[in-house]
């Protein structure tokens, strides 16, 4: 089987038998590519890669000035398409499994205080029907910690007012319940009663946008990049950044880090993990600050 076949089949059996995003799929077949491309050029099956080879496959990596961490996730996708390549009886071996991962250093995610998430909040005005469907996403954002995919994707029937959950869909397909306070309560309260101001017809998704369809990816990712814009927060703010905002707020205010795994989506604990290093830090520098062993030296 030709390597342009077996990368196709692959992909398909990500979306149709583990239930893979499209996004996913793109980012595993861009990794792919890559390495076909890298076979070619330097004429070997991929049938029969060897350790050597794939060093070879590393270092070209690192010649296109790829961090650590895209590395990893090469490899990652390299040890995926391997283990189907068994499955489907292509090879008996996968070499990957004895190639180790490059280190990753943990980068420290990017997150506001809770001064400065209620100081843009009170900063978006509420005049217009796109004011308030803005003001509610943001809060929903930082109240429930979800990806902006997943907030794109919530739909009428997913959410529960009196309980204040929602019912989300996040990686893999995977199901789980989120929850948010009160605040948030009341914005999505008032959303739904301008959420007629953007319909022309009936539609599923609780966010839609002007022309009355759902509210992407890319647009939520635009209003709060405007928002931001608008307050007087400074340094750079994303839609994830709320996200560990929310991790973070949670883990300073004593949750524990399987909860937060939970709330989080997140299929390894090691990944929660690092919102630990924030609130340490944190609690570090309370301790350096107060504790009066300075004054005792």
């Amino acid at each position: 089987m030709k390597i342009d076949v077996a990368i196709e089949k692959f992909l398909e059996y990500l979306i149709k038998e583990l239930n893979y995003s499209e996004l996913t799929k793109d980012s595993y077949r861009r990794d792919l590519i890559l390495y076909k491309d890298f076979l070619e050029v330097n004429h070997i099956d991929y049938l029969k890669i060897s350790k050597n080879d794939i060093m070879k496959f590393l270092k070209y990596l690192d010649n296109l000035h790829f961090t650590n961490k895209t590395i990893s996730r090469n490899l990652s996708t390299l040890r995926s398409f391997y283990n189907y390549l068994i499955e489907i009886k292509l090879l008996e071996d996968n070499v990957f499994k004895r190639v180790k991962n490059p280190k990753v250093e943990k980068k420290l995610p990017n997150y506001l205080s809770i001064i400065e998430v209620d100081e843009i909040i009170a900063s978006i005005k509420e005049d217009e029907s796109e004011d308030i469907k803005d003001k509610c996403l943001f809060e929903l954002l930082y109240s429930t910690g979800i990806r902006v995919s997943e907030a794109s994707n919530i739909k009428m029937h997913d959410f529960d007012l009196n309980n204040k959950s929602i019912r989300v869909l996040g990686k893999g397909n995977k199901e789980r319940i989120v929850y948010f306070g009160e605040p948030c309560k009341v914005l999505i309260e008032k959303y739904l009663k301008v959420r007629n101001d953007f319909l022309k017809e009936p539609i599923d998704y609780l966010f839609v946008n002007q022309l009355g369809g759902k509210l992407s990816r890319e647009s939520i990712e635009y209003i709060i990049d405007k928002i931001i814009k608008k307050s007087s927060i400074k340094h750079k703010i994303s839609p994830h950044t709320l996200r560990h905002t929310f991790a973070t707020h949670l883990l300073d205010n004593g949750a524990d880090l399987k909860s937060v795994q939970e709330l989080l989506g997140h299929e390894n604990l090691n990944t929660t993990e690092i919102y630990t290093h924030i609130s340490n830090d944190r609690l570090r520098s309370a301790y350096l600050k107060y504790h009066p062993n300075k004054k005792r030296q």
